[in-house]
């Protein structure tokens, strides 16, 4: 949505459809706002547009504290762009430029510092630092809201250099310090009658771990994704507990500075009207028009929790914008049946990308991974339940007791031959591991959309797929779907009008006539259950 006028329309009838993909300000009270604010609609003359919440506060504006607009889902935009903007936003919602400052995110990207600079402003209206600080802010504020962690300590898991860039910062931006914060929300949780999230644990977060509600916009196919990610849970590294309806998903995690395990829980109805605390990340609850997934962090070093986030939103697909997604393929006489039938339908993607790459080459059954984890992971201190080890990394397993492909695969990860992270460049990479010895043009497509997010699999002509280098029914078939792809590849699996795991729709453009009406049947529930057979490891 590039019009003003066209925002502030979205913004007079508060259309949670945008949270995310642009913010307002008001000059006369100096706050931004996501477009759901539920707040009274602030006169045109008054409104500024910002494409991204670092803008709004680099021009001076504060985060409103009634919808927290730093909390809406992220834009579905930089997981479609494959150009240098939408590579730098994957990269520092990674924490790269925390990790590596502007300097290691510009040679991640293969441009120059002042390049990345200047990208990222003409198109964001703000840099990468201005970025990656309000990414600290918020991640400072779920923090403050939710542990008993002591500031001074906060601050540096947080990513800020010092506690006196902290308490500017955390002022500029929540018109509050850093003890005001903490001492609101523990109020709000006061009247609630709810617990403190962070009590006990010498000023750690509570046993259950750190509490987030992790939002989405739009429709979610719960179910669905719950499903997809049980039967190719790998035994040790996940587990999915539960039974249909009530289930949590928990998996370990390799971060940056330590290892953590991360739990998600299947809603089991509706979400409320009923605004939920603040601090957490979440959105306006407006039924239909977005929710949240509950989440609970456990990390052995709390510099990891943003990073930590990202990765879980990558998993479940948290910033997709399935109005799009319905727009486009809702239109096509194949897809439109199962489209209706299942709103919200979501393209899992990976939480940590080198491990999806050696699942998915490794190919069989997620016992056939769960040798390799007991044989070369590293062992939790603790077991937790299930969960006993961590996944093997790439130079763990380029010894020449490791069977071919995954060897050969792990040995190119390793040394950097093939880059698999948040920003990687998806053509490249998949062009590299199509030409690595026993991976090819298959598992390399599937490894791109999973492991790198990418939700327009099909275009290139590299894959042997649906792509230019396709034959004609195939490329007409798979352009009418782009930039979405991947959703109508797994609306396809759904109603088992594709193999699982298959990628290519020449079969399908071959037997057009008679697709809709086995749509049409599938959409009304009358469908193969993918979830019923062998699922691939990946």
């Amino acid at each position: 949505m590039r019009d003003d006028d066209a925002r502030y329309e979205a913004v007079s009838s508060r259309d949670a459809r945008f949270d995310g993909e642009f913010f307002f300000a008001v000059v006369t009270t100096g706050i931004y706002c996501r477009p759901s604010c539920p707040a009274v609609t602030p006169k045109r003359v008054n409104v500024r547009f910002f494409v991204s919440a670092a803008a709004a506060q680099a021009a001076g504006f504060r985060a409103c504290r009634r919808c927290r607009p730093d909390a809406v889902p992220g834009s579905a935009e930089w997981n479609v762009r494959a150009d240098l903007v939408g590579r730098a936003m994957r990269f520092i919602g990674d924490g790269v430029v925390d990790r590596e400052g502007v300097g290691g995110l510009a040679r991640r990207l293969g441009y120059s510092a002042r390049q990345v600079q200047r990208q990222l402003t003409a198109e964001l209206g703000a840099g990468p630092v201005a970025l990656a600080r309000a990414r600290r802010a918020h991640t400072a504020r779920v923090l403050l809201q939710t542990t008993n962690l002591p500031v001074t300590e906060l601050a540096f898991a947080a990513g800020f250099a010092s506690i006196r860039q902290f308490n500017d910062t955390m002022r500029e931006i929540y018109a509050g310090t850093p003890s005001e914060l903490r001492a609101a929300a523990a109020g709000r949780r006061g009247r609630a009658g709810a617990p403190s999230q962070g009590a006990g644990g010498g000023g750690r977060s509570a046993p259950g771990g750190i509490a987030l509600r992790l939002a989405y916009r739009g429709p979610y196919a719960t179910a669905e994704i719950f499903d997809f990610l049980q039967v190719r849970a790998v035994p040790g590294v996940e587990e999915v507990r539960g039974s249909h309806g009530t289930r949590t998903y928990r998996r370990t995690l390799r971060l940056t500075y330590g290892s953590g395990i991360a739990e998600v829980d299947e809603p089991t109805g509706p979400r409320t009207r009923k605004r939920p605390p603040a601090g957490l990340v979440c959105p306006a609850a407006r039924g239909a028009d977005g929710g949240w997934l509950e989440c609970r962090l456990r990390l052995t070093d709390l510099r990891d929790l943003s990073t930590a986030v990202q990765r879980m939103r990558r998993l479940f697909d948290l910033d997709a914008d399935p109005y799009a997604v319905a727009e486009r393929l809702g239109a096509d006489p194949t897809l439109g049946p199962l489209v209706a039938a299942r709103p919200g339908l979501r393209s899992p993607g990976a939480a940590d990308p080198e491990e999806l790459a050696v699942r998915i080459v490794l190919g069989g059954p997620p016992e056939r991974a769960a040798e390799l984890v007991r044989a070369y992971g590293k062992p939790l201190d603790a077991v937790d339940g299930g969960l006993t080890h961590l996944f093997p990394t790439p130079g763990e397993l380029t010894g020449e007791e490791v069977a071919e492909p995954v060897r050969t695969l792990c040995t190119a990860l390793a040394d950097g031959t093939v880059v698999l992270d948040a920003g990687a460049d998806r053509y490249a990479a998949e062009r590299a591991l199509a030409a690595l010895p026993g991976v090819g043009a298959k598992a390399a497509a599937y490894i791109r959309m999973r492991a790198l997010g990418d939700p327009d699999i099909g275009d290139s002509g590299d894959s042997g797929g649906a792509g230019e280098g396709g034959p004609a029914g195939e490329r007409a078939v798979a352009g009418a779907w782009r930039p979405w792809g991947a959703y109508a590849v797994h609306h396809l699996w759904r109603a088992g009008l594709l193999p699982a795991g298959e990628l290519s729709v020449g079969e399908l453009s071959g037997r057009a006539g008679a697709l809709p009406g086995r749509a049409e049947e599938a959409g009304r529930g009358r469908e193969a259950a993918p979830v019923a057979v062998a699922a691939p490891v990946g």
